[in-house]
């Protein structure tokens, strides 16, 4: 496989790369949506904003300042400027997130990328007819077995049996890429395309991994790369990243946040 970055330009400047609105965390995840934000960030998009609640917010703040922030108030108004648009992480599943997925959906146009993770793929299993109704032509979804058990109405048995049929099911229905993650994460594409990805250990086996897998995916799409490569390299410099933290750290020690302080080793392996 070869895994192609983004070409970086010389004569440039941050909206050459893209812009990200990450809609994540809640008042009890803000943790998703530091992950996520910060993980596009880092595989070279030029801006990430993060809408978010207050308080989630004022958590992510006091960790970086290289994020613009977006009051959930706000998003409708920020999502025409947005290049990309991830939903889902930490967001959680109460009232005031599903009437934002809906609003979002409802109100984005047809050609922005869209992935959707965690808490947006558990809302979309409960009314799919958000999505399928309105023939969107970028979308990734980056379910877990049992997320994409609800998407498909299986079991989580069923989706484990055959992971490949299950990814390539869920791209027919959704008209979308498909990273189902496993030990070995497929990605499959509607027309076809399929990648197997060999990168990633147990360590990466903990809570904010896939939150991490998602920005990445994000600030890889934001970059003008086509979704399903984008998702392939995401994936393989994801689970790079986990190989070089086990190997620094040891597969029981690596948290989520060190694999976003191990993306610049996992690059540095495709510039040589």
């Amino acid at each position: 496989m070869d895994y192609r970055l983004p070409k970086r330009i010389q004569n440039s400047n941050k909206a050459t790369y893209g812009r990200v609105l990450n809609i994540a965390g809640s008042d009890y995840m803000p943790g998703a949506a530091y992950l996520s934000s910060v993980s596009a960030l880092k595989v070279g998009c030029g801006y990430c904003f993060l809408a978010s609640t207050e308080r989630v917010i004022d958590v992510v703040a006091a960790q970086t300042q290289n994020i613009v922030f977006v009051p959930n108030s706000k998003i409708l108004e920020n999502i025409r400027y947005a290049d990309v648009v991830e939903i889902g992480c930490g967001l959680s599943q109460g009232e005031e997130a599903v009437n934002i997925f809906t609003s979002v959906l409802s109100n984005l146009d047809k050609d922005i990328p869209l992935i959707i993770d965690a808490d947006g793929l558990n809302i979309l299993s409960k009314t799919p007819e958000i999505l399928t109704s309105r023939n969107f032509s970028n979308i990734i979804l980056t379910p877990h077995p049992k997320e994409a058990a609800r998407l498909l109405d299986y079991s989580t048995d069923e989706v484990l049996a055959d992971v490949e049929k299950s990814a390539k099911k869920i791209s027919v229905i959704y008209n979308c890429v498909t990273v189902l993650k496993t030990h070995n994460t497929v990605v499959s594409a509607p027309d076809g395309r399929k990648y197997i990805n060999n990168t990633g250990n147990s360590s990466m086996a903990k809570a904010g991994s896939g939150d991490v897998l998602a920005g990445m995916i994000s600030g890889i799409v934001a970059q003008k790369m086509e979704i399903f490569e984008a998702a392939v390299l995401g994936v393989y410099l994801h689970g790079l990243s986990g190989d070089i933290a086990a190997e620094k750290l040891t597969e029981y020690s690596v948290m989520a946040e060190d694999l976003i302080s191990f993306i610049p080793n996992a690059i540095k392996t495709l510039l040589n």
